[in-house]
């Protein structure tokens, strides 16, 4: 509640001066539009992202009619709030998602191609979004996506060509596999991962590293192949790659969920590829000690269903080595 006050008194003391300052339609807008840009930045909670809108908003009713290009920049500035705003529902998505497309209207006749590539990029994870809720269609997302593309290219803007790899890669693979284009969509995925890779490394851009290899680890690990073994190894060393970055002091959150998909890797492979019949006792053990690391952070961040569904994962593990155990123990 205090926080919640503490923005309230904020967006009504950069109302009321903006209100008050001797300034243009324009600059007022704009004045406004900084003012959101600030609150979005590092906001502290929802309250910030919601108040940024309001701001938003009102830029927008002061902007002129004939400056449809600094109207569609703050719609584009809106857009990226309300994607943010955390919600059960779809409704904040779909604001987004009028808001990018009424952007790219205005941007399209005089915008930058950098500012019309970035609205395309997040029109598509907002589509990519609402069809996780059944709000959309998973094929409009990789469409604008792929528009993107045409300006985030590999040698100008490798950073966003390599966000828009994995962007373009996850959406392959949430379409459900129900078709003989399956295994082709899986193979795109892979393929969009390592193009993202192509581009970006460990020292110049970590974030974007670490994040493509430990999503490239899920797609190998789940793929559908005749070489699930050579796969799993593939991704064991593409989770710890990923791990060079995330770290459990830095960033506890990503670091447990590449620790987690390690645990879950490492108890689907045999402990010697080369005699899979022996089984996976020390790689069984290993995701054992991964998972519980991971339990206790995800506990620690207060995220209840991960630490649950990783609780679950051990106890599956634990129940199918209990009776090598009990044989190495000499019981019966």
């Amino acid at each position: 509640m205090a926080a919640r006050s503490r923005t309230e008194d904020q967006v009504k003391a950069a109302l009321r001066a903006v209100e008050e300052a001797e300034a243009s339609a324009r600059d007022k807008a704009e004045m406004l539009m900084e003012i959101a840009m600030g609150l979005q930045a590092k906001p502290r909670a929802a309250a910030d992202l919601e108040a940024a809108v309001r701001l938003y908003r009102t830029a927008l009713e002061l902007c002129p009619a004939e400056l449809g290009l600094l109207a569609a920049r703050i719609r584009a500035r809106m857009g990226t709030a309300l994607m943010a705003i955390p919600a059960d529902d779809a409704g904040a998505l779909e604001r987004a998602r009028d808001a990018f497309r009424g952007a790219l209207e205005a941007l399209s006749d005089g915008g930058l191609g950098e500012e019309i590539a970035e609205a395309e990029m997040n029109l598509g994870l907002t589509l990519q979004n609402l069809a996780g809720l059944g709000k959309a269609r998973i094929q409009d997302a990789i469409s604008a996506y792929q528009r993107a593309l045409r300006t985030f290219d590999r040698q100008r803007h490798p950073k966003e060509f390599a966000i828009l790899q994995n962007n373009l890669a996850t959406a392959f693979l949430s379409i459900p596999f129900t078709d003989e284009t399956s295994k082709m969509r899986e193979a795109l995925a892979v393929q969009a991962f390592e193009e993202g890779l192509s581009v970006v490394g460990l020292i110049d851009h970590p974030s974007e590293y670490a994040m493509l290899q430990n999503n490239l680890g899920n797609a190998l690990q789940y793929v559908s192949s005749s070489h699930r073994v050579e796969n799993g190894f593939r991704a064991l060393e593409a989770y710890d790659e990923a791990l060079r970055v995330r770290t459990r002091r830095d960033t506890p959150g990503a670091y447990a969920n590449t620790v987690s998909n390690k645990a879950n890797c490492l108890a689907n492979l045999p402990d010697d590829p080369a005699r899979p019949e022996a089984g996976n006792p020390a790689n069984s053990a290993a995701a054992v000690t991964l998972y519980r690391e991971a339990a206790t952070i995800f506990e620690s961040l207060g995220e209840h269903d991960k630490a649950a569904t990783v609780a679950a994962a051990i106890d599956e593990i634990e129940t199918a080595m209990a009776p090598m155990v009990r044989r190495a123990n000499g019981s019966t």
